[in-house]
């Protein structure tokens, strides 16, 4: 019998960054993870024109981000191609990645375990930014999947302190 687990029952899934083109500076919505255990955010890149987009973690004191600063390394995987291979690839653990400046479709996760970010200090959300590619025909989107403490049929919202 296969393992009962249910992705929406298990895990809180919340699109920080709507599907939309990279020709501007970007900002994710920010994200509490005080009920997390670990959080992985899924980028997925349509790049029309080569560009070396860099997603970069940030982390902040609330959901509002007044108090933010640079967020630690974490683990990243790759795959700079996902109509040739489905295989992420680990890269170095870091705060940001760049994808190759080619013209390919792209995934890049992130994976934040919350003891990384600076919790004495009180920081305990993470957001993502991102720079302009200038390039109006290549686009993004961003989704976070939250592997919450306390499991139940709604766990509670991820966008509010």
């Amino acid at each position: 019998m296969a393992r009962q687990l249910s992705l929406p029952q298990h895990f809180k899934i919340v699109q920080m960054l709507q599907p939309q083109t990279t020709n501007g500076a970007l900002t994710t919505d920010v994200l509490s993870l005080k009920t997390a255990h670990k959080a992985w955010v899924v980028f997925e890149y349509t790049q029309a024109a080569g560009h070396a987009t860099t997603p970069t973690l940030r982390q902040a004191t609330s959901v509002a981000a007044s108090t933010n600063k640079a967020g630690p390394s974490v683990a990243i995987w790759s795959n700079e191609d996902t109509v040739a291979s489905d295989t992420l690839v680990r890269q170095t653990d870091a705060a940001s990645y760049a994808v190759a400046a080619d013209v390919k479709n792209k995934q890049v996760v992130f994976e934040i375990d919350p003891a990384r970010l600076d919790t004495a200090n009180g920081y305990d959300c993470i957001y993502f930014t991102q720079a302009t590619s200038s390039q109006a025909t290549n686009f993004v989107s961003a989704t976070a999947y939250i592997d919450t403490r306390y499991k139940q049929a709604t766990p509670p919202s991820a966008i509010i302190d």
